[in-house]
């Protein structure tokens, strides 16, 4: 049982009730086994990706070296929020301490910016390799891409930080009840009997700086790329170019175009109903489809599950 005490408005929370999907058992079953089988393909998928790029001398470049940082942010990301789902179903529980779902929003939040910015530094990657390629490795160094990635995750928590401290300063909730899978931030908001104007500037604020400003550079980014591969003048380059960039643009827009429909709108749109469904999407769409799409639309990675799948072969062979 919980201990709370009363305020004016509300009471202090010491543990959440997550709703879940749906209270329909059926429903219950259904999203427990689609979650489970979308939770498996995304481990599956950016483990693959991961253990290629580790294995094939190929593939040790800056573009895959963000791409190995986008898979395993997305398999962190992926097991923040989808856990709890699984845990829910199995072990029936569905309460949450109220330091631990603290934590959760803190660790989705921040993941959700690092994913963003990792997203830009892979198109300022491909803005080297396409308008400066004489200069690629000098500027693209390994000390730069380290440099880059450590900036990205480091910013990403550090950003979020404030959203952490300010629901941690909220006194009273009208309900410990959370309607949804996991400890969201706007929920926590829409909960909260305190005065929450606070935290709905500082989204704003931070919107706009984690989100928008990486939105642009990678826009600036790219209006440099497609300017710099229409003055190629074979047909065959500007094809070959436009293709090297095609899986990056893809992701961008399917995680901006779902996650912007959630948390870049006015606080009285927000249904939470419809953002459950949303934020499932972005929560396992995205991170489930980003190896499918970088296998898909890439030679070389093609090429390297290949060779793997080539060398057991011949070890097995060998063996036998």
């Amino acid at each position: 049982m919980t201990h709370t005490t009363d305020q004016s408005n509300g009471t202090k929370i010491t543990y959440f009730v997550l709703a879940g999907i749906s209270d329909i058992l059926e429903v219950q079953v259904a999203v427990f086994l689609f979650v489970l089988m979308i939770y498996v393909i995304t481990l599956g998928g950016n483990v693959t990706i991961m253990t290629l790029i580790f294995l094939d001398h190929v593939l040790h470049t800056p573009m895959y070296f963000f791409l190995s940082n986008l898979s395993c942010l997305d398999i962190i990301y992926t097991s923040t929020t989808l856990h709890r789902i699984l845990f829910t179903f199995v072990s029936g529980d569905k309460s949450i301490v109220f330091l631990e779902c603290l934590l959760d929003m803190h660790f989705f939040t921040s993941l959700a910016g690092i994913e963003l910015l990792i997203l830009t530094a892979m198109s300022y990657d491909r803005y080297v390799a396409i308008c400066n390629p004489l200069r690629y490795r000098i500027v693209m160094s390994r000390k730069v891409c380290i440099m880059l990635s450590t900036a990205c995750w480091v910013s990403g928590f550090l950003e979020t930080s404030p959203f952490t401290y300010i629901v941690n300063g909220f006194s009273c909730y009208t309900s410990n009840i959370i309607n949804h899978f996991f400890c969201d931030l706007l929920a926590l908001m829409k909960l909260s009997c305190s005065n929450t104007s606070l935290l709905q500037e500082t989204i704003l604020i931070l919107s706009a700086m984690g989100g928008i400003t990486p939105f642009l550079l990678i826009l600036t980014s790219y209006i440099n790329i497609i300017d710099a591969i229409l003055k190629i003048s074979s047909a065959t380059g500007r094809r070959k170019a436009f293709y090297t960039c095609s899986s990056h643009l893809t992701v961008v827009f399917l995680y901006y175009g779902t996650l912007s429909c959630v948390y870049l709108k006015p606080a009285s749109m927000i249904t939470l109903h419809s953002d459950k469904l949303l934020s499932l999407v972005y929560t396992t769409g995205v991170p489930m489809l980003n190896p499918i799409i970088y296998s898909l639309k890439n030679k070389d990675v093609k090429n390297a599950l290949y060779h793997v799948f080539k060398t057991r072969r011949n070890i097995e062979s060998t063996m036998t």
